[in-house]
């Protein structure tokens, strides 16, 4: 499997929730709220944190529509992710439909209140996209082992 940090965003048109994995793959840990200024500043931000975790590979959460098809809000994210690329980060995507409906439900279980959610969930739906990719990638990895 391949190894190496990945940075995971969860892109909304306010806020963009900020999730990174440890050097193995393994697990994905909420990380930050990023709250959009523009293509330029958030760009910006987003390769500055690259940088800083030493990584060029950025998942972000692509909201597909229910019957599968990019709707309007999946174009604003590949827009996004455009841009990262021209940057010179590597982009992957991954389907995140009811992600942000999955975090917080997690969040309530947990027993945050409604305003410590609001500040919480985007970082915590990016830890839910990025370990479904991260348990994606184990999946197709054990299924290559010959027994």
């Amino acid at each position: 499997m391949t190894q190496g940090r990945i940075v995971a965003l969860d892109v909304g048109d306010v806020r963009i929730g900020i999730a990174v994995c440890d050097e193995m793959r393994l697990i994905a840990s909420p990380h930050s709220v990023y709250k959009r200024v523009g293509f330029g500043p958030d760009v910006r931000h987003i390769k500055a944190l690259c940088d800083t975790m030493g990584t060029r590979s950025v998942l972000c959460g692509l909201p597909r529509n229910m019957d599968g098809s990019v709707g309007f809000q999946a174009r604003k994210v590949l827009a996004l992710a455009e841009q990262l690329e021209a940057a010179g980060l590597h982009v992957i995507y991954q389907d995140e439909r009811l992600t942000t409906v999955t975090a917080e439900r997690a969040l309530i279980e947990g027993g945050m209140h409604r305003e410590e959610r609001r500040g919480t969930v985007d970082k915590v739906a990016a830890a839910v996209i990025l370990q479904q990719y991260l348990d994606t990638l184990r999946n197709i990895d054990a299924s290559h082992i010959v027994e």
